[in-house]
């Protein structure tokens, strides 16, 4: 099979299409044939290097759907031609937080595509318990959404969804504007973004949100908003954004900012004006739940803007990186 490896991070020249074996399934495994896997800011990450846990050489691609080829000798329920997304996450099932029912916390992680090879692939072995039907007449973008979906609908749970609220997000990348549409569906009253790439405000105005923006000022809601949810990582918006909370609101921090930086913020005003700073991290208990959202009519096709086979990973990476386009997919099989 061809697959792309990343054999050395941080390393431009080490990322290459390989010919490797075809993957067998162990015994609870099942082996799909991937039909699209997103690409993501983790991936970046990985080829720069900047995840400790990850092993090298390896096939990264965490948002993948596919149809399964094969399966494990002891595999039941899963058969030959089911149509499946796959949940990357594998928490151990042992450690403290996955006792509580925190999986997402897992002390033992590990991820298909992340600390094993993953969906840049034609072909992948991945653990039966880890694939979800798809319905049928699911199209092929929206079956590409079901693992960053799951990462926002798993944001909406932590936030306290009471129908007629104001919300603000900031960042109108596909995780910006997929919280949009769970939110306005959840009964926002309204929902405003803020970019500072036109072109993805131009692609929000389109997309159904209230108002899309350089600059949270050019809303004039002086009081400030229920719920602010940050979807970028951005020092700079997080801390803009920690300011524009109404009393008694929500701030969501569900992007994912670099470890190594800090956010400066008023812990008087926190305690206030009774502000609930919450966090988000990754899928816990909502990929059947994103599917079946997608399922009952939550257009979120257009997010995809970019379709590259894996000899294009490249062009699709350098395009991520410039912030054009909105959802990139990679689809293995695509010549």
């Amino acid at each position: 099979m061809r697959a792309l490896v990343v054999t050395e991070p941080g390393n431009p020249g080490s990322t290459a299409v390989t010919e490797l074996p075809d993957p067998r399934p162990a015994p609870h495994e099942v082996v799909v044939r991937v039909t699209s896997c997103g690409l993501c800011g983790t991936d970046m990450h990985i080829l720069g290097g900047e995840l400790p846990a990850v092993p090298y050489p390896l096939v990264p691609g965490h948002e993948l759907t596919g149809e399964i080829v094969a399966v494990g000798e002891e595999v039941r329920g899963t058969t030959v031609g089911d149509r499946v997304a796959v949940d990357p996450n594998m928490p151990c099932g042992a450690c403290h937080y996955c006792r509580i029912g925190r999986g997402n916390l897992c002390e033992n992680y590990s991820a298909i595509g992340v600390t094993r090879d993953g969906g840049f692939a034609e072909l992948v072995a991945v653990p039966a318990s880890c694939c979800y039907p798809l319905p049928d007449g699911l199209s092929e973008a929206a079956a590409g959404l079901v693992e960053p979906l799951s990462c926002a609908v798993h944001g909406l749970n932590r936030l306290p969804r009471r129908p007629g609220e104001h919300y603000l997000i900031y960042g109108a990348g596909t995780m910006g504007l997929m919280m949009a549409a769970l939110v306005r569906n959840a009964g926002a009253a309204s929902v405003s973004v803020v970019d500072l790439n036109e072109e993805r405000l131009a692609f929000a105005e389109s997309f159904g949100v209230d108002a899309a923006v350089t600059g949270a000022d050019r809303l004039g809601r002086t009081p400030g908003f229920e719920v602010v949810v940050d979807a970028t990582g951005v020092i700079a918006a997080i801390e803009d954004g920690l300011g524009r909370v109404r009393r008694g609101g929500t701030f969501l921090q569900f992007g994912v900012a670099d470890p190594a930086r800090a956010a400066s913020f008023s812990p008087y005003r926190v305690y206030h004006h009774e502000i609930d700073i919450i966090g988000s991290m990754a899928v816990h208990h909502s990929f059947q739940p994103a599917i079946d959202v997608l399922a009952s009519g939550l257009e979120l096709d257009p997010l995809v803007s970019d379709v590259y086979g894996l000899d294009g990973f490249d062009e699709a990476v350098a395009r991520f990186r410039a912030g054009t386009g909105r959802k990139i997919h990679i689809a293995p099989q695509k010549g």
